[in-house]
């Protein structure tokens, strides 16, 4: 793995070396190219559109979130909906 493996993770990482070996485009070359449209998109659209994905969790909540997850059902909805 490269310094690049040590910045983003290792699924991230993964896609990256799937698409270099199927295309053929350089890691460096494709990295410079994303970051590039990723950050005039930032600068046309408006700031209050742009939603990061990020999702930060205190040990406590997630305690909690854990805690939902095994106590959850399934509703009627998704019951149908998985049914078909």
């Amino acid at each position: 793995m490269t310094q690049i493996s040590a910045i983003i993770s290792r699924g991230t990482y993964d896609l990256l070396e799937r698409h270099v070996r199927a295309t053929g485009v350089k890691k460096g070359r494709l990295i410079e190219q994303a970051l590039r449209q990723h950050l005039r998109a930032l600068q046309e659209l408006p700031a209050d559109v742009v939603v990061h994905p990020a999702l930060v969790v205190t040990r406590e909540s997630g305690r909690t979130i854990l805690k939902h997850i095994k106590q959850a059902r399934p509703t009627r909805a998704l019951r149908e909906l998985l049914s078909d």
